[in-house]
C-alpha cells in the first residue's frame, strides 16, 4: 500500500492491526493519540487501526505548524484528508473525540469516500451560547477561560484537567490529562483552544449524511447533555447513546463501555 512519508511523519501516524476495514481515531484538544490506548487495541483483531496526532500535539512535526493554515478547523481537516489519501482510505470508520469529532465531520464533507461510519464522542458544534442555542458556555466564561490559558497555561491545565475528567474518586485520571496538556506545545495549544471554543460548525453538522453514532457522557462540562441532543437532532438518522461514564474523556475513564458502544454500532 502506497503512502506519503512526509504526511505520515507530520502527523506521527501509527498503523496497527489487521482486517479489511480501517478505523481512524482522532484525539481532541490538549490530548494526543495515547488517549486511545485503552480503546484502539480492542479492534486490532478485526480492523486496521490508524492513530495520529494533530499538528502541535504528541509526536507531530511542530515545524509543520502554520498559523495561517491552522486558524480554522478546516486546516486540521485537510490534514486528515491528506492522511486518508496517503493510506488510501475508503469507507473507513472514524472515531473522533471532542473537537476531533468536528474535524472528522469537516473531512468527511470534503472527501465523502473516506468514511462510511462516524463515531463522535462528546462532540460539540458550538461551545458558545448563541441566541436560542445552548452550547454550555457564555461569552464571559469563554473569555475568562482563554485569558487564563494565556496567563498561565500550565496552571490552567492543572486546575481544569480534573474538572474535565470529572472522576474525583480517581485522581490519577486528572493527573494523566494534566500531563497530556503539558506535552502539547503551549503556544499552539492556546491557539487551538481559542479556535475550538470560538468556532461555529452547526451548519457543517447539519450537512452530515454519513451514518453517525453520538456518544454522550454523564456530567460532561465541555459537551453537556443538551449539546449531545442537539447533535443527534441535527445529524439526520444519527444514533444517540448516553453513556454511564462521567466527564469528557470516556476513552480514558470508561474504555470498556466506550468499546462496547462502538462495537454495537459497527
Amino acid at each position: 500500500m502506497e503512502s506519503n512519508p512526509s504526511i505520515l511523519h507530520r502527523n506521527n501516524v501509527r498503523v496497527a492491526g489487521t482486517g479489511p476495514r480501517t478505523i481512524v481515531f482522532a484525539h481532541g484538544l490538549g490530548c494526543d493519540q495515547a488517549m486511545w490506548r485503552y480503546v484502539a487495541p480492542a479492534f486490532a483483531d478485526q480492523f486496521r487501526i490508524v492513530l495520529f496526532d494533530h499538528v502541535g500535539a504528541g509526536g507531530s512535526d511542530l515545524t509543520a505548524y502554520d498559523p495561517a493554515k491552522y486558524c480554522d478547523l478546516n486546516g486540521y481537516a485537510s490534514d486528515l484528508v491528506e492522511l486518508g489519501a496517503a493510506l488510501q482510505l475508503e469507507d473507513a470508520v472514524f472515531v473522533g473525540h471532542s473537537v476531533g469529532a468536528t474535524i472528522g465531520i469537516l473531512a468527511s464533507i470534503r472527501a465523502p469516500h473516506l468514511f462510511g461510519r462516524l463515531i463522535l464522542i462528546g462532540p460539540s458544534p458550538r461551545y458558545l451560547n448563541t441566541g436560542e442555542y445552548d452550547g454550555g458556555f457564555t461569552t464571559n466564561q469563554v473569555d475568562e477561560l482563554l485569558e487564563a490559558l494565556d496567563d498561565n497555561y500550565i496552571g490552567w491545565s492543572t486546575a481544569m484537567a480534573p474538572v474535565i475528567m470529572a472522576n474525583a474518586d480517581r485522581p490519577e485520571l486528572g493527573v494523566e490529562l494534566t500531563e497530556s496538556f503539558c506535552r502539547t506545545d503551549p503556544a499552539i495549544a492556546r491557539a487551538f483552544a481559542r479556535l475550538t471554543f470560538t468556532s461555529d460548525n452547526r451548519a457543517d453538522f447539519a450537512g452530515v449524511s454519513t451514518p453517525t453514532l453520538v456518544l454522550q457522557c454523564t456530567d460532561d462540562v465541555i459537551a453537556p447533555p443538551q449539546v449531545g441532543a442537539y447533535v443527534h437532532e441535527h445529524i439526520r438518522g444519527s444514533t444517540l447513546v448516553r453513556l454511564r461514564a462521567t466527564g469528557h474523556c470516556p476513552n480514558l475513564s470508561a474504555p470498556e463501555e466506550t468499546v462496547a458502544a462502538i462495537r454495537a454500532f459497527l
